[in-house]
């Protein structure tokens, strides 16, 4: 049978487009593929924890359980032969091995490739599972060992001697639906197991009273457990008319069935018998009548515990940029008031004038609140590089251990999806490039394990992510070496700083093979470049032998910034309060004019070059000559500059506009906000003015 068409499943006489349910699937098959994979890589194949391997095997089995609802069959059946070996995992009678948890990570790469497919609409062509189910049956037929003591007692059902076991683990069980409501077609429940491959097979039980059709029972063969049955069912007739009773080999289900406590857990694998249940089935396999079958009604439903109800939330991406869009504005509303108020006279407009500092401080409390809806803890990038390290070290023959730190930091959401890439190029480049073979690393006395470490932490108003490793360090000599052959004009009596950051030119690269990891020269600059385009820097410092450090510094949004004001001629200038060191008027006697370079401001002890906005920017300026300027020194990427203002105007929060969405890219600018006054101020590029 073909895939079914993510539009055809309607259950008849209910009117029910199951696409609608498509993307709370998709996003819990992400979650629980992403659990799946992190308790893989965690497992430790020696003496694996029982809760762990169940947390695993009920991953695969939501995801099987909601593909074969919508008619993924290649999703179902790949979960299928995962959900066999790690069933025999979980129950003690197959020992994991390195291949295996091999195999069912390759298996979890394709089930995401499927997902992203029939997300996508069923586009592209089908990922190939030949493979990895030959692999799986492979791992599951092979030698498995007894079940320890601890599963006899699971694995032998002694309160269910009814149950009668068919080939392949199939059993015959009666399925009662009723009272049915108006109209509903119990065919579209038959169907379903022509439908899905594996189901089993299912026929209409004969009805003892022709003039009723309350009820309907199907006798039916399956392999698939009582949990993925109900939760097919449910989207066609609700759970209180449904009853499952097993059914001996023979026997007739109408008049000898043992009713099953069904429970009520969306996509769980749930218990075949209780209490109750269980002396029915002792009463059947004596060969005594048996009471006639209960069916499950909503006063055998447990309420579950308040603690265990969800206390989040769904919403769509686009609603959340919609309010912050929104709440900005109201910022920029807010501002022009506040100007508004200025002119009005505090004793006679009172009430105003307390009212629009009620809005301020509310504005900042819901712009902070609605800021932290996009805030994403850095687990969510973290993750993601356990697995990428375990095969990368397999491809390189090292072993690496992954340490991290304050994963529970917070970013914005856009900058977490952008900073993503240069985080995995300079973990990769860690992993190649700083930690040596396990020859070296035995030589220079070090462990054969060598260690990454990831960390995060605020500070300030901005977030700092570290990328460390214990490897070899940076050769200075060598970079120097490189970095002349290519033309890079070099000195040795360049700092080790400036020796490091010759590494961000493009095209460097100290590599002497090029492989399908590093060794093109491209790469570091392109770190550099994506990490600067976001308002950060990046510094990097290294010990030979000891390892290298890479620090990026973020700020937390890009969205809303603390600024700094300042005039210019008739212009006004926002500049990043996360740049600015300090504000001073300087004496011309402190200016140094430089051959060919501009001028120099004498600092305590440093001196800083001079930047005049007015000339930059060509703004015409009536400010009069005099002894003392004022300047502004900024910080960004390590440097320092001194900028002439006409004035200083003052500190508060502006929202950040896209210039080039809007108008284009202009060198020196970063961006646009609205002032107070409904004037368009420009947010100055710091990177651009230090260089």
């Amino acid at each position: 049978m073909g895939e079914m068409s993510n539009q055809g499943l309607q259950p008849g006489g209910m009117g029910i487009d199951l696409s609608q349910f498509f993307e709370v699937f998709f996003e819990e098959a992400y979650e629980n593929l992403a659990s799946y994979e992190s308790l893989l890589l965690d497992t430790n194949l020696d003496g694996p924890d029982d809760e762990a391997l169940n947390a695993i095997f009920r991953a695969a089995h939501s995801i099987k359980g909601g593909s074969a609802t919508f008619g993924f069959v290649d999703v179902a059946e790949l979960t299928h032969e995962l959900e066999t070996l790690l069933d025999l995992a979980r129950k003690g009678e197959l020992q994991l091995s390195t291949e295996m948890i091999d195999c069912l990570l390759a298996s979890g790469d394709a089930l995401r490739a499927q997902l992203k497919r029939h997300q996508d609409g069923g586009t592209g062509e089908p990922t190939p599972i030949a493979h990895l189910i030959s692999d799986l049956r492979r791992h599951a037929t092979g030698q498995r060992r007894s079940a320890p003591d601890n599963h006899a007692s699971a694995a032998t059902p002694s309160v269910t001697p009814s149950r009668q076991i068919l080939k392949d683990g199939e059993r015959s069980i009666t399925i009662r639906l009723g009272p049915m409501p108006a109209g509903f077609d119990v065919q579209n429940l038959l169907n379903l197991f022509d439908e899905i491959p594996g189901m089993g097979k299912a026929t209409f039980a004969p009805i003892d009273d022709p003039t009723s059709e309350e009820f309907r029972d199907l006798n039916v063969v399956t392999a698939s457990t009582n949990g993925e049955l109900i939760d097919l069912f449910t989207f066609y007739i609700d759970r209180d008319k449904i009853t499952i009773m097993e059914t001996p080999l023979g026997a007739n289900p109408a008049t000898n069935s043992t009713p099953v406590d069904l429970g009520f857990g969306l996509f769980e694998e749930l218990p075949i018998a209780t209490k109750e249940s269980a002396a029915t089935n002792i009463e059947a396999s004596t060969g005594q009548s048996s009471p006639a079958p209960l069916v499950a009604t909503p006063a055998k439903m447990e309420k579950p515990a308040a603690a265990a109800e969800s206390t989040t939330l769904r919403v769509s991406v686009e609603k959340i940029d919609q309010l912050i869009n929104l709440v900005g504005e109201l910022v920029i509303t807010q501002a022009m008031l506040a100007q508004k108020a200025l002119a009005l006279d505090p004793n006679q407009h009172n009430g105003v004038v307390a009212g629009l500092t009620d809005l301020e401080r509310n504005t900042r409390d819901l712009q902070d609140s609605v800021m932290g809806i996009r805030m994403i803890p850095m687990s969510f990038v973290f993750n993601r590089f356990p697995r990428m390290l375990r095969d990368l070290a397999a491809k390189l023959g090292k072993k690496v251990e992954l340490k991290t730190s304050g994963e529970a930091t917070e970013l914005d959401k856009g900058l977490i999806e952008k900073i993503t890439d240069p985080l995995t190029h300079l973990v990769r480049n860690s992993v190649d490039h700083g930690i040596e073979s396990l020859a070296d690393r035995a030589a220079a006395g070090k462990t054969a394990h060598g260690t990454i470490t990831l960390s995060a932490r605020h500070q300030g108003g901005s977030i700092v992510i570290e990328v460390r490793d214990d490897g070899r360090g940076l050769n200075r000599q060598r970079i120097l070496q490189k970095a002349a052959e290519k033309g890079i004009p070099v000195s040795d009596q360049m700092s080790d700083q400036e020796v490091w950051q010759l590494i961000f030119a493009p095209g460097f690269s100290t590599a002497d093979v090029v492989t399908d990891v590093s060794g093109r020269g491209v790469g570091m600059d392109v770190v550099k470049r994506n990490i600067t385009s976001l308002g950060g820097t990046v510094e990097l410092d290294s010990s030979p032998g000891q390892g290298t450090r890479v620090s990026v510094r973020l700020p937390l949004t890009l969205a809303i910034m603390d600024g700094m004001s300042v005039g210019v001629g008739g212009e006004v200038y926002i500049l990043p309060l996360a740049s600015v060191v300090e504000t001073f008027q300087a004496d011309q006697s402190k200016l140094k004019s430089l051959a060919d370079q501009g001028k120099v401001v004498q600092v305590r002890d440093e001196y800083l070059p001079v930047r005049n906005l007015a000339a930059i920017f060509d703004v015409p300026t009536t400010r009069a000559q005099s002894d003392r300027a004022i300047m502004v020194i900024v910080e960004a990427e390590g440097r320092r500059s001194a900028l002439i203002v006409d004035e200083l105007i003052g500190q508060h929060q502006v929202v950040v506009k896209n210039l080039e969405a809007n108008y284009r890219k202009v060198d020196g600018i970063a961006g646009a906000t609205i002032l107070g006054d409904g004037r368009v101020g420009l947010i100055l590029d710091i990177g651009f003015l230090v260089t």
